[in-house]
Parts: C-alpha cells; structure tokens; sequence
C-alpha cells in the first residue's frame, strides 16, 4: 500500500507541475499578445516594464524591448573650445515675419475684452499655415493680454543672446541650479526663471531670493522674470507662454535652451548648442518621446494619466483627424509625432519663431497639452519646417529630475464627461468630490481653448479616432 501511495503521489506531483508550467506558458502568451493587439481593452492589460516581458525580448521572441533610460551624449570635449557660429542662420523660406498685436474685431469694439492670443478666425488659422516670405501671425502678447514684465526686467534681458529659460508657474516648485557650467557659459549666458506671482511668493518662503540695486531677484544663478496678469486660468497653460514663446518674451535672444521648472541641468549650454544645433546645422531640436509616436497614442495616455478633461482631449484630436493627421508610421518623414517638451533647444530664426507661434497657437486655440499639437504643425507646414528629434537616452543624461514639492493638480484634469465639464455633475479625485452643480463652478475655461466651444466648419460627428495599441503601462 506504501508503494502504491507513493507511486500515486508522485504521478499526481508531476502532473500538477507539468499543469501549472502550461499555466504559467499560457499566461505568458497572453501577455505577449495584448502588447500587440490593437483593440484598447487588451492592449491596456500590456506592462512592457514587466520582468516577464523582458525576459522574451531578450530571447527575440517578442519585439519592442524596454527603451534604453539614459545614453551617453557626444558632446565636446571642452566648452571653452567651442567656436561659436558667426552671423545667424540665413532665412530662406519665411524672410519677414510679424505678428497680430490686436485683432481687427477688437480694435472696432465688437469684442468684450482682449485675449493674450487673440481672437484668431478659423480662416485666419488656415491662412497661417501657408508659408510666404512675408508673414504676419497670431503669436500671444496681444494689447492688454495680460503676461507683463516690469521696466527692469525688460531692460535686464534686453542684453541676453544666449538665454537657459526656465518656469514655475503656481507655486510647486522652487529653482534648481545648474550644475557642471564652465566659466565660459556663465558669462555668455542669461539663466532666466520666469514665475507667476503665486509662485514668487513660493519661492521666497522656501529658499533664499537675494535682490540686486536695480531691483532684480536672483535664485543663485537664476534671475527670477515675473509675470504679471497671469493671461490663462489654468496654470499649465500659463506655462506654455514661456516655454513656447520665448523667442517673444527674450526678443534680443539669438539662441535659447527651455528646460522645465522640476529639472535641473546636467550639461554645459555651450555644449548642448554645439551638439544639438551647430554640428548638425540645425535651428530646432527637441527629443522624441520613450513611449508615443502618434498624437493618437498620446492623447490615450493624457486621458488615462488625467492631464486635462477626457472629453476635450478627443475633441482636440478630433479635430486633427479631420484636417488630415495621419498616425505616425516608419513611412513619415519624422522620427515621431511626439515629442519630450520638456527640453526645446532653438536659434531664434524667423522659421523657428513661425513654428513656435502657429504651436502656441494651437496650445492656444484648443487643450494645453503640446505633445498633441506639436506633431500637427510640423504636419501642416509640409515638411519645411526642419528640426532635429534627438534620442530619448540622450535627453534623459541631460537633466536631474526633481519631484514637484507639492500636488499639482486642477478640477479640470479629473472631468471624465461633458456634465461635469458644464457644471451640472459632480468631479471626483481620489474619493473627493468637488459639487460641480453651480454655474459659478463652471470649467469651461473663459481666456484659453476657445476654439474647442466655437463652432468648427465642418462635420465632426462622422469623425472616428484611429484604434490605440498601449506600449506602456505609465504611457
């Protein structure tokens, strides 16, 4: 009876082993097969962060192995050593370039106040696009727009060629100081923080702000820019203005370097230019995004991380699917659609300063997310618009990223409907409810993304968003 027992016993161990190993083999399968299927519902169960997942790319039975983190960069040996281009980048398509300082409507009273972009027409935005030798476009700092710099201010960075910007907008954050800058870069550049009031504020009770004899506050190296009569109600989209327009906030700049308010810079910006600009004789360069090619991919992963209200976020990419926009394929002449725009390397050229304003007014005229619209304008000018979209790896060997000191976040982003969009329902954010029921509640914005509550000439309700595969789990 021993014998039989154990016999059994053993027979049923390995049975139940060889079971659980097709288990494990099945559920293995799966997981590789929601990673390239197209329909959201099973492509949303893909983790590509996964060990599992991992292990099969580095067998090759799967593609799409985890993106490289952090790259070296080819930089310079010495930055003391960079020659520096002399004269600027020749204007060969865009030769004159203006801009709308108060709308035709406005000026004749027909409008109740001015807005920092404009009252720009969907005629006027189609217009934009075609690219002439002379051109006049919308591009922010309308009169009495609002985003004003004091007398000091606007004398102190009239001398600056070379600009680092930088920008903290409703108080959760504080200055970061560069490191590893040669003596050369310190002299040669401006390191310009520009903030909002609530901010300044902010930054005073949390660390040291030292005020020179001509009224300037300084952070360490970092001159503090205020900006008063914040243009937007909502603080990430009063960020853009600097991010975006810094060619208009430094007009004498001939070249900038934006890096986010949460980052601090690894790298000399003698050396960043020389590598991202002049070697390749390039006039714009950003970095493409780890995960997203599409803006279609990318607008997936704003309503899922909740970065601004779901049912505007289509409505905006919408939009782009009717006017044309493709989702990204090897076919495109871009790397990518989406970018990282967490860093923008620019030599303020007239194109380069054409591009930046028709993608702040797209920021403008519908969601602040820029990765959405950064891909449409590079789509809408046909190709002539030339840019640089370096590696991932690279832009991440070149900053510190720092948590933000404290929560950001706004109603807004939470909105899942067009109820609690207009009021009439109530928003949740971990267990919070904000009571939305009171027109005063409102979230419809009243100075930013006009062009989502104007009407569109053309029939949007037969428009059908192309099918997203997640490629990651953070997207």
């Amino acid at each position: 009876m021993k014998i039989v027992w154990r016999t059994g016993f053993i027979r049923l161990f390995l049975v139940g082993g060889i079971l659980w190993m097709l288990l494990i083999l099945l559920a293995s399968l799966f997981h590789i097969w929601s990673c390239q299927y197209p329909i959201i519902f099973f492509s949303g169960m893909c983790n590509k962060d996964s060990k599992v997942f991992t292990m099969w790319s580095t067998v090759g039975l799967v593609k799409n192995a985890q993106l490289q983190h952090r790259c070296p960069i080819p930089l310079a040996n010495d930055p003391e050593k960079i020659v520096i281009p002399e004269g600027r980048t020749p204007d060969k398509i865009v030769q004159n370039l203006s801009y709308v300082m108060e709308d035709e409507l406005f000026s004749n009273g027909s409008r109740s106040a001015p807005l920092f972009g404009g009252y720009q027409s969907w005629a006027q935005r189609e217009e934009s696009f075609k690219l002439k030798s002379t051109m006049k476009v919308h591009c922010g700092f309308t009169k009495n727009g609002g985003a004003e710099m004091s007398s000091e201010d606007i004398n102190f960075v009239k001398k600056c060629r070379f600009v680092v910007a930088s920008g903290i907008f409703d108080g959760y954050d504080v200055p970061h100081q560069p490191s590893n800058l040669s003596t050369r870069s310190k002299k040669l550049f401006c390191f310009l923080m520009v903030v909002d009031e609530i901010s300044l504020d902010f930054i005073k009770e949390n660390v040291t702000v030292k005020e020179d004899t001509k009224g300037g506050k300084w952070v360490g190296i970092w001159r503090l820019i205020l900006l008063k009569h914040p243009p937007y109600d909502e603080p990430r989209r009063n960020g853009k203005v600097p991010k975006i327009l810094t060619h208009r906030l430094f007009p004498e700049a001939h070249y900038s370097i934006w890096i986010d308010g949460k980052m601090e810079l690894l790298v000399d910006p003698l050396l960043i230019l020389e590598r991202y600009l002049w070697r390749g004789k390039h006039t714009f360069a950003i970095a493409q995004h780890k995960h997203h090619h599409s803006i279609y991919e990318e607008a997936d992963a704003n309503k899922r991380r909740k970065r601004y209200a779901r049912p505007l976020i289509d409505l905006h990419v919408k939009i782009y699917r009717y006017e044309g926009m493709e989702p990204w394929s090897p076919k495109k002449q871009t790397v990518s659609d989406v970018p990282e725009g967490a860093i923008i390397i620019r030599e303020h050229t007239a194109m380069s300063n054409l591009f930046s304003c028709l993608w702040f007014n797209e920021v403008d005229l519908f969601t602040p997310r820029d990765q959405l619209s950064f891909g449409y304008v590079v789509y809408r000018l046909k190709g002539l618009f030339e840019f640089f979209m370096f590696p991932n790896c690279e832009y991440n060997s070149l900053f510190v990223l720092h948590p933000h000191i404290r929560e950001h976040s706004s109603r807004i982003e939470w909105v899942t409907n067009w109820d609690q969009l207009k009021g009439n329902a109530k928003v949740s954010n971990k267990g919070k409810d904000w009571d939305q029921a009171s027109g005063s509640n409102n979230l419809v914005e009243s100075r930013g993304g006009l062009g989502l509550w104007t009407p569109y000439p053309g029939n949007l309700d037969a428009v059908v968003l192309p099918p997203v595969i997640r490629t990651s789990k953070a997207g």
